[in-house]
């Protein structure tokens, strides 16, 4: 396998994150959901298994990169969690949109940092 198709699952989930994280904000002002957005939003984290799984098949077929993307990549998994646990419970609406919201960006922040160190790289 090759790292092209790490960058480009990379960029998807970025972009789904970005997608996750913009319906939030908009299910938090209207105060009513976004009929597509749950499938958005486990679209982002279904991505960023895969990313795991394809990061993982590269380091064992010997690639190798700066240790800061596998922080970042790693703690990507807590604000999804957060996101799909976490805010599920709330009864209050805004609430819950509100806290996907910042699990959202979090993990868009966490992605966003993988991202550039690869591409720095």
């Amino acid at each position: 396998m090759s790292p092209t198709v790490h960058m480009i699952v990379g960029s998807i989930t970025l972009i789904l994150f970005l997608v996750s994280a913009v319906m939030y904000a908009i299910e938090m002002l209207r105060g009513k959901a976004i009929e597509y957005h749950r499938l958005v939003s486990f679209g982002a984290a279904t991505a960023l298994l895969l990313q795991y799984a394809l990061g993982f098949m590269l380091l064992g077929a010997g690639n190798s990169i700066k240790w800061t993307h596998y922080v970042f990549a790693l703690l990507a998994i807590l604000p999804v969690g957060m996101e799909h646990g976490m805010a599920a419970k709330q009864p209050n609406f805004r609430k819950r949109s509100m806290i996907g919201l910042i699990a959202s960006v979090i993990a868009l922040v966490l992605v966003f940092g993988a991202y550039y160190v690869a591409e720095a790289r």
